[in-house]
């Protein structure tokens, strides 16, 4: 490693602006404080997350239905900090 910080991908920050105020706050938080320090699977689960839908997302993140298992442990983190 050459000593630059990492940074978030412009990629994965823009598909993570979702256009509703409450899932921006959700998956937003997530990119911020978790993102950098996950491990490459779970950056690369959180990138396929946020190529779901919204009404999925939304579905998933209240628990109103399963999620696929490898997006389980990142919406659970999501839930837990937003107390959902």
């Amino acid at each position: 490693m050459n000593g630059a910080p990492e940074v978030i991908p412009g990629r994965v920050r823009w598909r993570a602006r979702r256009g509703t105020r409450e899932l921006d706050r959700m998956i937003g938080w997530w990119l911020e404080s978790r993102y950098l320090q996950a491990a490459t699977a779970q950056r690369e689960a959180f990138a396929d997350l946020l190529e779901e839908s919204d009404p999925d997302l939304w579905d998933w993140l209240i628990a109103q239905h399963a999620p696929p298992a490898r997006y389980a442990p990142i919406l659970d983190e999501i839930r837990a900090h937003h107390r959902l």
